[in-house]
């Protein structure tokens, strides 16, 4: 009886999640920090966040990255906005500078994560879904949002004059 017993409990214990039978699998948002930088012309640093934030943004990725970032293009939040917005340009109302690591092909964006914070970065453009990169052989990714700043209080793109 306690061998059926211990058999029953390996047998549970053996994952049953697959790749191949998750169906949004290879649709799932991906977010890559490479770019990150905070300082004078940017965003916040993560110490500067309170644990509780920090904590908050982590729940808030977790969950993003559950859909594809088309998916967040077109989930509404608040008033008139959607989670994910992609501006495309720099936007020309920021309390923040360009910065000269981000390739200038990038169209910038942001993550609403509540009502005045953002996380604020880049996708690739659609011309590059399916191309690989001529230096490494990669394939490039147009569903990874790549974080360059942290913004607290709503300064990368301002809706209107503080």
């Amino acid at each position: 009886m306690s061998n059926n017993q211990r058999k029953d409990r390996f047998l549970q214990s053996i994952p049953q999640a697959s790749i191949d039978n998750d169906p949004g699998f290879a649709q799932r948002a991906k977010f890559n920090f490479s770019f990150f930088c905070a300082g004078e012309d940017a965003g916040e640093n993560f110490q500067d966040w309170e644990h509780s934030k920090l904590c908050g943004l982590l729940h808030k990725l977790k969950d993003y990255g559950r859909e594809s970032l088309q998916h967040w293009q077109r989930e509404t939040a608040g008033k008139s906005g959607t989670v994910l917005a992609i501006y495309g340009g720099f936007p020309l109302r920021s309390e923040f500078k360009h910065p000269k690591h981000v390739p200038h092909q990038a169209r910038w964006g942001r993550f609403r994560i509540d009502q005045a914070t953002r996380l604020v970065g880049f996708i690739l453009p659609p011309e590059y879904e399916g191309k690989r990169d001529p230096l490494s052989g990669a394939m490039f990714d147009c569903n990874t949002f790549y974080v360059v700043f942290l913004d607290q209080e709503h300064r990368f793109y301002k809706t209107e004059p503080r």
